[in-house]
């Protein structure tokens, strides 16, 4: 018989995980918006 532990990850390496996705996404879609914005005007 074998026991499994499963463990979570820390919070702190969710938040390090979500800033290193969530940053380059937050600047492409600004930067999307100040070019789509050009358009407009």
């Amino acid at each position: 018989m074998s026991t499994t532990t499963t463990r979570s990850p820390s919070p702190a390496l969710i938040i390090l995980f979500w800033l290193y996705v969530g940053v380059p996404l937050a600047l492409g879609i600004w930067e999307t918006l100040l070019k789509a914005s050009a358009l407009f005007h």
